[in-house]
């Protein structure tokens, strides 16, 4: 038995025209839950519409089933983290400027 772990991170950009979609279903009469685009975007990430906002990028290993552990709320993106299991990602390798400029050494 492998014990392959994949990790696939994603960046969603929330100041573009696809995270201004209408992707969760708001009560217009309850005044509470007007929420900003990411937020909606967010919600709809830990609600499972991500294979069907994104199918070309979720679906590319079929062969292992990847679950969404984590969902960072940056300044002008989101951070998506899957993985088959609970995921360790090294700085270096991470899509997000703010983890892996840490790790670079700066002179």
């Amino acid at each position: 038995m492998k014990n392959n772990i994949t990790i696939q991170e994603i960046l969603l950009m929330t100041a573009t025209s696809f995270s201004h979609r209408q992707l969760c279903e708001i009560n217009p009469m309850d005044k509470k839950n007007n929420y900003n685009s990411a937020e909606q975007l967010e919600a709809a990430c830990w609600n499972g519409l991500l294979p069907e906002m994104l199918p070309e990028v979720v679906g590319a290993a079929p062969e292992q089933r990847l679950y969404l552990w984590q969902v960072d709320l940056r300044s002008s993106y989101l951070r998506l983290s899957l993985s088959n299991r609970p995921p360790y990602l090294e700085r270096y390798f991470s899509l997000d400027p703010y983890i892996f400029l840490q790790a670079k050494k700066m002179n």
